[in-house]
C-alpha cells in the first residue's frame, strides 16, 4: 500500500523562529511561498541595476503618499512571506514596524527577473492574485519587456498586457506617474 508523503506548511512564526535559532543564514536568501522556504537566486548586475534604477523612478515620484520598499519582505497570510524586488505600501506613518502590512496596503509588486521569469509567473503572481494584490510588474530583462497583471482573483490575474520600449506605464494607485519603460530597461 502506497502512502502519500505529508508535506509540513512552515508558518510566517515557524520561519522567523528559524532564521533567529540560525536555522537560516543570513547570508542565504531565502522566502517563504506557501508554506515552502524557497531559495531564490542570486542577483546579478543587470538585475541589481535595473532594481535601482526603479528605486531612483519611484521613491522621489511617490514621496510620502506611498512607501517604496526595495527587496524586503511582505506579509501574505500566515504561510506566505515573499521578497519582490519593489513594492509600494500604502503610506503609513509608522512604516509598518507597529504591525506588518496586509494585502490591501499593497498597491503594486514588481518583480525584476532575469533568471527567474517563469517562477515569478507561474508561483508567484498566482500567489500574489490570491491575496488580492492589485498590481503586479514582472520586468523580464532577457525578453526586454515588461508583463503588467490587473484584476487578481483567487484563479490568478484576469488580466495582462506586455510593454515594450517606446511605450509608458502608469501605477494603478498612481495614474499620473507615467513610467517610460526605457527608463526600467535601461
Amino acid at each position: 500500500m502506497a502512502l502519500d508523503a505529508k508535506r509540513y506548511r512552515f508558518t510566517r512564526d515557524d520561519y522567523h523562529q528559524m532564521a533567529r535559532a540560525g536555522i537560516l543564514k543570513p547570508d542565504v536568501r531565502v522566502e517563504l511561498i506557501d508554506g515552502e522556504i524557497v531559495e531564490m537566486n542570486p542577483i546579478g548586475r543587470r538585475h541589481r541595476g535595473t532594481v535601482d534604477r526603479l528605486t531612483a523612478i519611484f521613491a522621489p515620484r511617490v514621496g510620502t503618499r506611498a512607501i517604496v520598499r526595495i527587496q524586503s519582505s511582505i506579509a501574505l497570510g500566515d504561510h506566505g512571506e515573499p521578497e519582490p524586488d519593489l513594492v509600494l505600501l500604502r503610506y503609513r506613518a509608522d512604516f509598518y514596524v507597529e504591525s506588518d502590512e496586509a494585502p490591501e496596503d499593497i498597491l503594486l509588486v514588481i518583480e525584476v527577473a532575469e533568471t527567474s521569469e517563469r517562477y515569478d509567473r507561474r508561483t508567484k503572481a498566482p500567489l500574489y492574485a490570491r491575496f488580492g494584490i492589485p498590481e503586479l510588474w514582472i520586468v523580464d530583462l532577457n525578453r526586454r519587456r515588461i508583463t503588467r497583471y490587473l484584476d487578481p482573483t483567487a484563479d490568478g490575474y484576469q488580466s495582462t498586457r506586455i510593454y515594450r520600449r517606446g511605450e509608458t506605464l502608469s501605477p494603478l494607485a498612481f495614474p499620473n506617474l507615467m513610467v517610460p519603460v526605457v527608463d526600467i530597461l535601461g
